[in-house]
């Protein structure tokens, strides 16, 4: 079973949060989860909020302006 902090971690390593990770997030995250869980996903919040981890759908939403 694959965990948000596994999804975290690909995201943080490749500095890239695809759709497909996206929506598994969003699936796992109407689950129950652990407490390391949820701080690996504040992480990634901020990675992304920082620059550290660019968004595939954020960067489609810029190409459709």
């Amino acid at each position: 079973m694959i965990l948000i902090r596994d999804v975290v971690n690909q995201a943080l390593l490749s500095g890239y949060l695809t759709l497909e990770a996206e929506e598994q997030l969003r699936k796992l995250l109407a689950q129950k989860y652990e407490l390391e869980d949820f701080r690996a996903f504040m992480t990634l919040q901020k990675a992304a909020m920082i620059g550290r981890v660019k968004q595939e759908s954020r960067e489609l939403l810029r190409m459709q302006c």
